[in-house]
């Protein structure tokens, strides 16, 4: 069964960074878009950053400037880089991967807590 799993959450002060990794059980080769999500307490699971087999990443204008989407297709893992990290980041975060079938795919989620 195709699987995604996150790790690299945890608790970080304000201003600080993490990265976050999603290694897939399957090959990226399979892969159409992929991408972060994240939900906050209490609140809805929304885009943080997606990214196309074309090359384009798009991100959400909370997280632009400050976080990074990269891909290791060789490894089948991707991974979010996240600098300067704010309170309002705290969520967990799920990565999700989307088929050239059209089967889409989730983690199971990681803890990001940004507090001091």
């Amino acid at each position: 069964q195709a699987q995604l799993v996150e790790s690299g959450g945890g608790l970080v002060q304000p201003g600080g960074s993490l990265t976050l990794s999603c290694a897939a059980s399957f090959n990226f080769a399979s892969i159409n878009v992929m991408g972060w999500y994240r939900q906050g307490p209490g609140g809805q699971r929304e885009l943080v950053a997606l990214s196309k087999n074309s090359g384009n990443t798009n991100y959400a204008n909370s997280v632009k400037d400050r976080f990074t989407l990269s891909r290791d297709n060789a490894q089948n893992t991707m991974y979010l880089q996240m600098n300067n990290l704010r309170p309002e980041d705290t969520g967990v975060y799920y990565c999700k991967a989307i088929s050239t079938d059209g089967d889409a795919h989730w983690g199971q989620g990681t803890q990001v807590t940004v507090s001091s």
